[in-house]
């Protein structure tokens, strides 16, 4: 499929979509770019957690923190929606590291809050920024929103594209630091989005190396879903960004099925 077929199939994708959709798909092997309503703000839900796994390992580069250090759980640190933490015991040890790839691998609200007060406010908004996140903000925990809050934790398609084009390409802390947050990403357990519109990796051979891997971050709430990473295939690496909101879950996955559908059709045709 060329480059022109792949943007006439997203744009014809874009006629039919339903909601509000803010897109950026980025072909990081051909530089080639295709987005829709790339500026847009949007309601950022759990895709905040990826600029947090930054700034917690651009903190343990610069020797402020060490990923073996050690966090008891408290009571008041537990809350709802997404983890495992809040189900666990009081009094539990987790490393930063531990912390770290609960807050993405099952999106643990109980891990970010934690990891949050270990790093400061400023110091996320500091690691957003040097990201170049800069129409994005983060003001508040998980969960836990004040009644009068300064703001909302908001994001747009080009700022997650920059911090996962950045990671993608060894800029973020160092190409080791890189390395591990990709491997991390790839091992996300929410996998009814971006990777429904993917082809199954099962197969009658043991070993055989993937056609396809996703590196993603997976967030929602109410009436928005967002799913965004990189798709690695052969020879291609592809930034694709979804965030969606007023439109119903389903409606969501199946329009973010389609998308990567394209995408990896692309990509299959290019390798």
């Amino acid at each position: 499929m060329t480059v022109n077929r792949l943007i006439q199939n997203l744009e014809h994708w874009k006629s039919r979509a339903v909601g509000n959709w803010g897109v950026w798909i980025e072909d990081l092997t051909s530089a080639t770019t295709w987005a829709w309503n790339e500026t847009k703000s949007f309601y950022a839900a759990s895709i905040i957690k990826v600029p947090i796994m930054v700034a917690v390992y651009k903190q343990a580069f610069l020797g402020r923190l060490a990923l073996a250090d050690e966090i008891i759980l408290t009571a008041e640190d537990q809350v709802g929606g997404t983890g495992v933490l809040q189900h666990l015991s009081p009094g539990l040890r987790f490393s930063v590291q531990d912390l770290t790839t609960l807050m993405i691998i099952q999106s643990d609200n109980t891990a970010t809050n934690i990891l949050i007060d270990l790093l400061g406010t400023e110091t996320i908004r500091e690691t957003m920024d040097e990201l170049g996140m800069r129409q994005s903000t983060f003001h508040n925990k998980l969960m836990i929103v004040p009644a009068a809050p300064a703001g909302l934790n908001m994001i747009t398609a080009a700022d997650v594209a920059r911090c996962f084009r950045h990671i993608a390409q060894g800029k973020v802390v160092s190409q080791h630091a890189s390395r591990q947050m990709v491997e991390i990403l790839k091992k996300q357990q929410l996998r009814d989005c971006l990777p429904t519109g993917l082809p199954s990796q099962h197969g009658d051979i043991i070993g055989w190396l993937p056609e396809w891997e996703l590196a993603h971050k997976t967030g929602m709430v109410t009436r928005t879903l967002h799913d965004a990473g990189i798709l690695f295939t052969k020879s291609r690496a592809v930034v694709m960004v979804a965030l969606s909101e007023e439109c119903e879950y389903e409606q969501a996955q199946q329009q973010m099925k389609q998308l990567a559908r394209l995408v990896y059709e692309a990509c299959l045709e290019s390798d």
